[in-house]
């Protein structure tokens, strides 16, 4: 029942944002009232979720309804009655848009988003700002700035650390700091391996009628061309991205290879004179904080451009925060949709033809080495590494500097 009625309000709430920028006020309400009517019962309360209409508003379209008067046909005279809130406060849409999403705005102030907030929490934050303002009013407002209640699947990915938000919070200011002094910080990922040749890839594109593309029925692997494995760095503040397209494991190596790549074709020309760099990573995978090899490997790199690596580990189960995974990620996915990706220039080429209207660009290169697997790293060879961790959760924070023995 609860999955039907979200059905119904969503289809009315859509339904509305088509008709209502036909209609006067008038109209809205009877538009309203009609809904109502022929839900029945709850059907006042599933409207006002849809369109934001007040309830007694919708009460007095149902009266009018039922009435056969010509008093119905008088709409109230253009500009009367109460402004609207967004009109008589300048400030509190863009208070509330800062509130609700402040990443995506590309706010300096918040560049990683850690918590999501009620429409009681919203009003108690504007109202701390000032702003006269109640929850109803908050929920009409966000329904006006396009916002819609989301699904939470995927999201969840294991128990919460107790630290967790802890952790984003000190990540939060990190990035902050780093970004203040005009020094790099990225997200680094590796996307899903992706099968090469002639198979499916979800999604849509558009094509003659009837003549969809014909790709293999089953998604065996084709042992001559094999699989690929992206790997990402996204660049938080210049919302620029770089993927090696790895033929190869995925191995720490091949992570901080990409990284290494990163740098000399994008990094260095704008951080030129940055002396750190500040990476933010999810805690498992080829660049988890239990991998040895990755400290190892960002030694090397460390010892290599002279610069100190900063890390930032995200908590356990929320790789899903992680900036390059909606950031940059889900718009690569977007861009080959329905695409079979016919050959390893074929994954390059999109990838590096990914664009969208806030400015992300992407460079990508096929990365041909071979990576071992099953590497051992000694305790002699950790005990060498010029590795300092912090005091707030060194395993997850922790900054690695060129060794004496490269200068």
């Amino acid at each position: 029942m609860e999955e039907l009625r979200r059905q119904i309000i969503e289809g009315i709430s859509e339904k509305y944002k088509e008709v209502s920028k036909h209609l006067n006020e008038k109209g809205r309400r009877i538009f309203a009232a009609t809904e109502a009517a022929n839900i029945g019962w709850g059907g006042i309360t599933i409207v006002f979720e849809g369109t934001g209409i007040d309830h007694k508003t919708i009460r007095k379209g149902i009266a009018e309804l039922s009435t056969d008067t010509n008093e119905t046909n008088l709409v109230r005279k253009k500009g009367g009655g109460r402004k609207k809130l967004k009109d008589v406060d300048k400030k509190l849409l863009k208070d509330l848009d800062y509130f609700v999403d402040p990443d995506t705005r590309g706010d300096p102030e918040s560049p990683l988003r850690w918590t999501s907030k009620s429409t009681y929490k919203l009003a108690e934050a504007l109202r701390k700002k000032g702003h006269k303002i109640s929850q109803r009013s908050v929920y009409n407002l966000l329904i006006f700035l396009g916002y819609t209640l989301q699904s939470n699947k995927k999201i969840k990915e294991g128990t919460n650390h107790p630290d967790r938000d802890k952790q984003f919070k000190y990540i939060n200011n990190r990035v902050k700091t780093f970004q203040r002094d005009n020094c790099p910080t990225i997200s680094v990922d590796t996307k899903k391996k992706e099968n090469i040749g002639n198979y499916k890839n979800n999604g849509c594109e558009y094509n003659h009628k009837g003549k969809p593309e014909e790709v293999n029925t089953h998604d065996f692997m084709n042992k001559k061309l094999g699989k690929v494995s992206p790997y990402g760095v996204y660049d938080i503040g210049r919302n620029k991205g770089w993927v090696s397209v790895g033929i190869s494991r995925d191995t720490a190596a091949f992570a901080v290879n990409s990284i290494r790549g990163w740098w000399y074709e994008m990094g260095k020309e704008i951080y030129q004179d940055s002396k750190k760099i500040l990476i933010t990573a999810d805690c498992g995978g080829s660049n988890g904080y239990r991998v040895r090899l990755w400290k190892v490997e960002l030694q090397k790199l460390s010892n290599e451009l002279g610069v100190e690596i900063h890390v930032n580990h995200f908590p356990p189960g929320t790789s899903k925060w992680n900036k390059i995974e909606h950031r940059m990620f889900s718009y690569i996915s977007q861009n080959w949709r329905g695409k079979p990706l016919l050959t390893r220039e074929t994954v390059v080429n999109l990838i590096a033809n990914t664009k969208t209207q806030k400015g992300l660009e992407i460079k990508s290169m096929l990365d041909q080495n071979q990576y071992e697997t099953g590497i051992k790293v000694s305790d002699e060879e950790m005990a060498g590494l010029n590795i300092r961790k912090a005091k707030f959760h060194g395993e997850w924070n922790y900054k690695i500097s060129p060794s004496q023995q490269s200068n």
